[in-house]
């Protein structure tokens, strides 16, 4: 007896870890490709997150190597190195901000190493207007903020972050979370007074980056570098969810729950048809 075989339909995306392979990038690398829209993305119709269309594969394929190339992020030294200045004066640059951490990883002390874009720090180092930072004398007014204990590398992390979460956010009130996912919950409270927004609003807060198991020390420290602690910072995204909040308000209200079931009137009497009906009506029952 001769069987057939009945090829199955290739599917027309796949998921992060499987374009991850097929491309391949580590999935650190294809994370931040997708961050800084390399990669384009599709939802997932069956409300599984984000996934790859299977054209987009086939259309980097033939440039990965210039892909994983654009996403490269090195450390302070490796960063030194690529801009050819001591890794004294890198850090300085950095927590000056004037070159901006695109992703970090804690190190087995938990403590916090900073990764930047090597194709920026190269940008950097070409550019005409950049050449006394790079060997001439620091300015004094950047030298009294070093002094001052100026350190940008996390708050300018934040607000990268932020942007590209925002860029993946899906409407109004997911936008409205990203914001307060880098707010203390404290400050959340205090710049939404509805209790029904707030709760939706922290539906779409998004998690710190994963590191490590929740509440361990490498995820409490996710969490303290996801949250904005400079009075200045805190008002900015305090200001930008207020507005956030307005805007989501005005296109999608939030669900609220009803608050008075409406109770069923009483049955009425239906009348009676056909000939019983007639026959009742002609002889009513004698009252007692």
């Amino acid at each position: 007896m001769s069987g057939t075989t009945i090829a199955r339909p290739r599917q027309l995306t796949c998921t992060f870890s499987r374009a991850a392979r097929e491309l391949g990038l580590r999935r650190g690398e294809f994370d931040l490709a997708v961050h800084l829209g390399r990669i384009r993305t599709v939802p997932d119709e069956g409300g599984g997150g984000r996934r790859v269309r299977r054209s987009e594969i086939e259309r980097l394929q033939d440039r990965a190597e210039v892909l994983r190339e654009s996403v490269r992020a090195v450390g302070t030294t490796e960063g030194a190195g690529l801009m050819e200045i001591p890794a004294g004066r890198f850090t300085r640059f950095a927590k000056l901000g004037l070159v901006t951490p695109v992703t970090w990883y804690p190190n087995r002390y938990r403590a916090v190493v900073w990764l930047y874009l090597a194709e920026e720090l190269r940008q950097f180092a070409a550019d005409e207007k950049n050449a006394r930072l790079l060997t001439g004398r620091t300015p004094e007014e950047l030298r009294d903020r070093l002094r001052a204990g100026a350190d940008q590398r996390a708050r300018n992390w934040r607000g990268r972050h932020c942007g590209f979460l925002l860029r993946a956010a899906g409407g109004p009130w997911e936008r409205a979370g990203v914001v307060a996912g880098f707010l203390d919950p404290g400050e959340i409270d205090e710049t939404l007074t509805d209790p029904h927004e707030r709760a939706y609003v922290q539906v779409f807060r998004p998690a710190p980056p994963a590191h490590g198991a929740p509440g361990s020390p490498t995820a409490l420290l996710a969490e303290e570098l996801m949250t904005a602690d400079e009075p200045d910072e805190i008002d900015w995204f305090r200001n930008d969810l207020a507005r956030a909040v307005a805007e989501a308000r005005t296109i999608h209200p939030v669900p609220r729950p009803v608050t008075h079931a409406q109770h069923p009137a009483p049955a009425q009497p239906r009348p009676a048809h056909g000939l019983r009906g007639w026959l009742r009506r002609r002889n009513p029952r004698p009252a007692h």
